[in-house]
């Protein structure tokens, strides 16, 4: 029950082992395949033991700062509760997968919704050809991470997204994105929203307005707001910010989601 990082190839073609063409071990170079790292629940030899061994598939999209210990984490503890976790490194394309936590802000803003979408579908295509099809999958993220995982859930139909304070509710972090308030009414995956009333980079007015706008969706959706609870109120690493409380319920939250919208094999 290690955690592996592999190569996955944007065609999505697979070997006879159920891994991507082109996958290889390591962190590797940018510009070829998207990097991933993986926490299995068991060693899968094939993939049928693969698609049998978990209850479906969490991709992790990062914060700002990229594949930090903190992400590695969550995908250790999804790991331990049964799903089969992977986390793409979205800086791939520098060849880097960590920032440091000041220059996060920063740099999140060089990424581009068609990069971001690239590495997801990879991600979303290796997935259904080892045994996890859009249904058995979901996605969740932090920071920039939910924002990606809101879109994500406009964009694809899959068995469930989570947003731990996705921002751009208003504005558009990247180049080709919209807002989050433009496609909340369109959203094709059920979502749940986890927030902090006293969040920077959301207002509660933000917050009010996404809620409304996503309860208009043909999916079931929440948005969960915690009074007292800043932006990164999940991180333990980052005490400033940290709200025990809202981080515990904003968990058990998130795995009720999952084990409520994706679906058994």
């Amino acid at each position: 029950m290690t955690l592996e990082t592999m190569r996955l190839a944007a065609s999505g073609g697979t070997d006879a082992g159920g891994h991507a063409v082109g996958e290889t071990p390591g962190e590797g170079k940018p510009g070829a395949g998207v990097p991933v790292t993986v926490a299995a629940p068991r060693p899968a030899t094939s993939t049928s033991a693969l698609g049998s061994a978990a209850r479906g598939a969490v991709i992790v999209l990062a914060d700002a700062r990229g594949i930090t210990g903190y992400v590695l984490s969550v995908c250790e503890q999804l790991r331990d509760e049964g799903w089969l976790a992977l986390t793409p490194h979205l800086y791939h394309r520098d060849g880097i997968a960590e920032v440091p936590v000041a220059e996060g802000a920063t740099k999140m803003r060089t990424l581009t919704a068609d990069g971001i979408a690239a590495d997801l579908d990879a991600c979303l295509e290796h997935l259904a050809a080892t045994g996890f099809p859009p249904g058995r999958t979901a996605v969740i993220g932090f920071c920039m991470g939910g924002t990606a995982a809101f879109l994500t859930a406009a964009r694809r139909g899959l068995g469930a997204a989570v947003s731990f304070y996705g921002g751009a509710v208003t504005e558009p972090y990247w180049s080709g994105a919209p807002p989050l308030l433009d496609v909340a009414g369109g959203l094709r995956t059920p979502w749940l929203g986890l927030y902090g009333e006293n969040d920077t980079w959301v207002t509660l007015e933000e917050i009010g307005q996404l809620r409304a706008e996503a309860a208009g969706a043909s999916v079931p959706t929440e948005l969960i707001s915690y009074p007292g609870a800043q932006h990164a109120f999940h991180t333990p690493e980052r005490p400033s910010t940290h709200h025990p409380q809202a981080a515990r319920d904003a968990w058990d939250r998130m795995l009720r989601w999952l084990a409520t919208h994706v679906g058994p094999a």
